[in-house]
């Protein structure tokens, strides 16, 4: 007669990354996506326009101030598309981050009450950014054909841009949604530190338009080197260097290794304080 064991191990710092477990909930993240694309736009008048809408008059106000008034170089194409290509990038960024911040928050009930891997919620957010990026971009290559500007082979390198900007956003949002669970006054300080990071992230101006004496301490900031890619992909203008490429990538993949990181070890505490 043979007798059965059960072996418990110790599980490991990197069981984070454990794409397998959650493979095995995929079905709970595509229904978490495909309800988090129908709230947001339940009970709206105007539904997926806000989508058009916001960047369009951001764009213009953006265009106004930077291009009409303050003058600055848009690398030969109107200001407006200018403005329009970084805030493509950066709204990528600023929704994600917002909406993987208070994922937890916002699904309390569900994180006090049934298991699953905790991951599922930051990631099932992606989905609604993606589809917001997916209308506003094709309103951007309407925007080109009726500005006569035409896409490059530049255009082809997009994704790498896009991925590499929702992994340094999933990552510092992954942070952020478990120390919200502990202090929520963090849900009303990240939109003050986001509105500042817009303006100190080349979005509606290039960094070549900021005094060379400060240039260097603006490339610190990751989400420069992203957002400029990300405009000489849409535009095909401007330039890029390698060395900010490989350091916002860097810091892009960090913040997703240890965002995970962090998410999961206090993972145990968000159904107690939650």
């Amino acid at each position: 007669m043979t007798e059965a064991r059960l072996i418990i191990e110790r599980r490991s710092r990197f069981a984070a990354l454990n794409f397998r477990e959650l493979w095995q909930y995929r079905d709970l993240l595509w229904t978490l996506a495909g309800r988090d694309i129908k709230l947001r736009y339940k009970q709206t008048v105007l539904g997926v326009a806000w989508v058009i809408a916001q960047p369009l008059i951001a764009a213009a106000i953006f265009a106004f101030v930077f291009g009409r008034v303050a003058k600055l170089p848009s690398d030969g194409v109107p200001y407006f598309l200018f403005a329009y290509a970084g805030l493509l990038g950066w709204n990528v960024f600023n929704s994600t981050l917002t909406k993987v911040s208070a994922c937890l928050i916002g699904n309390a009930q569900l994180v006090s009450k049934v298991y699953f891997p905790r991951l599922i919620l930051p990631l099932s957010t992606v989905g609604s950014t993606l589809l917001d990026f997916a209308v506003a971009l094709a309103l951007f290559v309407v925007l080109m054909i009726v500005k006569g500007v035409e896409p490059t082979w530049g255009i082809l390198l997009l994704p790498i841009w896009l991925a590499l900007l929702l992994m340094l956003a999933i990552g510092l949002g992954l942070y952020s949604a478990a120390l919200m669970v502990l202090y929520r006054d963090l849900q009303y300080v990240l939109p003050i530190v986001l509105q500042f990071l817009l303006y100190a992230s080349p979005v509606a101006y290039a960094v070549s338009s900021a005094p060379e004496s400060l240039r260097s301490i603006l490339m610190l900031n990751p989400l420069a080197g992203l957002l400029e890619a990300f405009r000489w992909s849409l535009l095909g203008r401007g330039h890029i260097e390698t060395s900010a490429i490989v350091y916002s990538a860097a810091v892009a993949e960090m913040s997703f290794v240890l965002g995970a990181l962090a998410f999961r070890q206090m993972e145990r505490r968000f159904a107690d304080v939650i």
